[in-house]
């Protein structure tokens, strides 16, 4: 199978005319008066998400307003807009605060992180937010969102009584210390009861996760614990199963009536698992064995993990084994996580032979199992099993993420493919995902020296339009693919947009070029960025220009405003130059080749007594 065919038919096809679905209708502003719940028996995570009173739809059976299909035109229209900026220039305003919120989740979904952010800075910017839109946008962003950034934006909301929101609070509470600032949390979180926050089980939850995951975070736990007590809250099975690697809490548990079930011993094996104690976590996957809670491989997944991690790949290679021997139910999952392992520790060879044994016992495939696959046999450089695995994707209308596309880039690159590995990142981009500034600048490289310098141009363009932070010396580099490949256009525009970031002798470098052979229409503007760059022009450049402008009649109003020009800056034509001139004076008149002589004769003077 040729593999161009494959990338260039159904892959692409797949990955562009696949759009993910959008929501509506919208969930309103969230009031600090909201009735919300005292306390939650399900988990952390939808204990996070509140019933609110939702966006009514007018009713199904009367037409729809003018104004809610205007709305829900708009917000289609940046949901699906390649160029967002361009999106909410020309439907922003139709949108209200619970429409962006619904394009602030959407892109959540799709991983759209630059263009969330963008959209965000934008809501604000144009008072286009409520108290959904900040609880929404921090939790939606997590970890991507520093604590930093995270309480700029809760600092930046205007109104004290939103402030308090309880909603907003436990969503900025969680950023801070999903990103490991449980004292700087603790400290906000008083804050926050001070302006007037009554924190809910959601809150209390929050904060103890952080608890267990910090050294000598106990004595905190159980102060909170009392706090929630104190303020008439009940301990739920989230909170035992939290704190439970706190042994003395488990008395209190038993006190309460509350029997470990499967849901609690398993939490408390994530937190052995998470805090490196793998004695006492096997010691509890043997207790759930007993108990019949180990029928399926979650818990032997979670040990397995947590070891390869460690680097303890063997005592994980020993759980997996001991699972495949009691003929545990499984969903592959215990593959991806062994299959993840050995191509961390190099073994491909070994993560290959798992790869293709997961796809002879199973026929359930998902997108994380797909990218794990193609980790493998990419870095065993499996050609055929790739190409396989990509047309499974394409049959199963699984949609790649920035992991696929990452894999997929990386492993044509190694096989020196490197004109297919442009066309994935081509797609990459259409779909949203920005590629990291190391993997761009080597496909570059490798485009240049291949020379496909306008693909190389075009990567440079995908990584500048991401925002994401790139290497200075990026900039010097295309611009020598550009001169090679008489770009001159496009290198005009880098050397406008970089020239500080350029060197002086790679500049020189292109105003020659660009003399010689770039578009007489943009000389001028080119000389002028040169002086601006703060590089002095030579005379050469000057006569070249002239000669240009001469040997193109048609050009004389750009010659005479270049001569014009000159003067203003210092500069004068020599005596080569200024004969040329006389000798073609009939273009612009005796008269007028005088006075633009004239003024060039006095310059020089001035310039020669000073």
């Amino acid at each position: 199978m040729e593999l161009s065919s494959v990338i260039g038919t159904r892959f692409h096809h797949h990955i562009l005319t696949h759009p993910l679905p959008y929501s509506f209708p919208i969930i309103p502003s969230l009031s600090h008066t909201t009735p919300r719940p005292r306390a939650s028996n399900s988990n952390l995570t939808s204990a996070t998400s509140r019933t609110v009173t939702p966006f009514k739809e007018p009713n199904p059976t009367r037409p729809h307003s003018k104004s809610y299909l205007q709305r829900k035109s708009a917000l289609i229209e940046v949901q699906q807009s390649s160029d967002l900026n361009s999106a909410l220039q020309s439907f922003g305003e139709i949108l209200k605060p619970q429409d962006c919120n619904v394009i602030i989740r959407h892109f959540g979904k799709l991983g759209k992180w630059h263009h969330l952010s963008q959209l965000f800075d934008w809501m604000q910017q144009h008072v286009k937010t409520n108290g959904s839109s900040y609880s929404t946008y921090i939790k939606i962003m997590g970890k991507k969102l520093s604590p930093v950034k995270a309480l700029e934006i809760y600092d930046s909301i205007p109104d004290e009584s939103t402030r308090i929101n309880v909603f907003i609070c436990n969503s900025l509470l969680s950023c801070v210390v999903r990103n490991g600032k449980l004292e700087s949390g603790i400290k906000l979180f008083d804050k926050m009861k001070q302006d007037g926050l009554t924190p809910d089980s959601v809150t209390y939850n929050t904060l103890l996760a952080g608890c267990i995951k910090t050294k000598h975070g106990h004595s905190k736990a159980v102060e909170l614990i009392k706090e929630l007590k104190y303020n008439g809250l009940q301990m739920d099975s989230i909170m035992f199963g939290t704190l439970l690697a706190a042994d003395e809490l488990m008395e209190e548990m038993k006190s309460s009536g509350l029997v470990p079930n499967k849901v609690i011993l398993t939490t408390l094996l994530k937190v052995y698992v998470r805090g490196g104690l793998f004695e006492k976590s096997r010691k509890l996957l043997a207790e759930l064995e007993t108990l019949g809670y180990a029928e399926d491989e979650m818990p032997y997944c979670l040990l397995m993990d947590g070891l390869s991690k460690a680097g303890c790949l063997d005592e994980a290679r020993s759980v997996f084994s001991e699972m495949q021997e009691k003929c545990v139910k499984s969903d592959g999952y215990s593959h991806s996580i062994m299959i993840s392992a050995l191509c961390r520790s190099g073994l491909f060879e070994e993560a290959k032979k798992l790869a293709q044994d997961f796809e002879a016992k199973y026929n359930k495939y998902d997108l994380v199992m797909l990218n794990t696959m193609l980790c493998a046999y990419c870095r065993a450089g499996e050609m055929e099993s790739v190409m396989k695995t990509m047309k499974k994707m394409d049959e199963l209308a699984i949609s790649p993420d920035y992991n696929t596309f990452h894999i997929l880039i990386k492993y044509f690159c190694k096989e020196k493919l490197y004109l297919l590995a442009y066309r994935t990142m081509e797609d990459m981009h259409c779909k949203g995902y920005h590629p990291e500034e190391e993997l761009c600048s080597s496909l570059i490289f490798q485009l240049g020296k291949m020379r496909a310098h306008s693909e190389a141009f075009s990567v440079y363009n995908m990584l500048r339009y991401s925002k994401r932070t790139m290497c200075k010396a990026l900039h010097e580099k295309i611009l020598h693919i550009l001169i090679a490949g008489r770009l001159l256009k496009d290198a005009y525009v880098v050397v406008k947009d970089n020239a500080e970031l350029i060197s002086r002798l790679a500049i020189k470098k292109f105003a020659t070029v660009f003399m010689k052979l770039g578009n007489i229409n943009l000389i001028n503007d080119v000389l002028k960025v040169i002086h601006g760059s703060g590089c002095n022009i030579d005379q050469g450049l000057f006569q070249i220009a002239v000669s240009r402008y001469l040997a193109q009649p048609e050009k004389k109003e750009l010659l005479l405003q270049l001569l014009q020009w000159m003067p203003g800056q210092g500069y004068v034509v020599d005596s080569s130059t200024r004969n040329l001139i006389l000798k073609n004076s009939e273009l612009f008149g005796r008269q007028l080749t005088a006075e633009i002589l004239s003024k060039q004769h006095m310059m020089s003077k001035v310039s020669r007594s000073t």
